[in-house]
């Protein structure tokens, strides 16, 4: 039997690995932006 795909085109455990990979590469893009901005303050604070 195929495997089922979705929309996608994507199995489901597809579905799941890109999910877990697009999680931590979000993670990792909002650690750095906010390492960014607490430099950021302390070389010129805004407030």
């Amino acid at each position: 039997m195929a495997e089922e795909k979705s929309m996608s085109g994507l199995t489901e455990e597809e579905a799941k690995e890109f999910h877990g990979i697009f999680v931590q590469s979000m993670s990792g893009f909002v650690g750095v932006v906010v390492f960014a901005h607490i430099l950021a303050w302390f070389w010129r604070p805004w407030l």
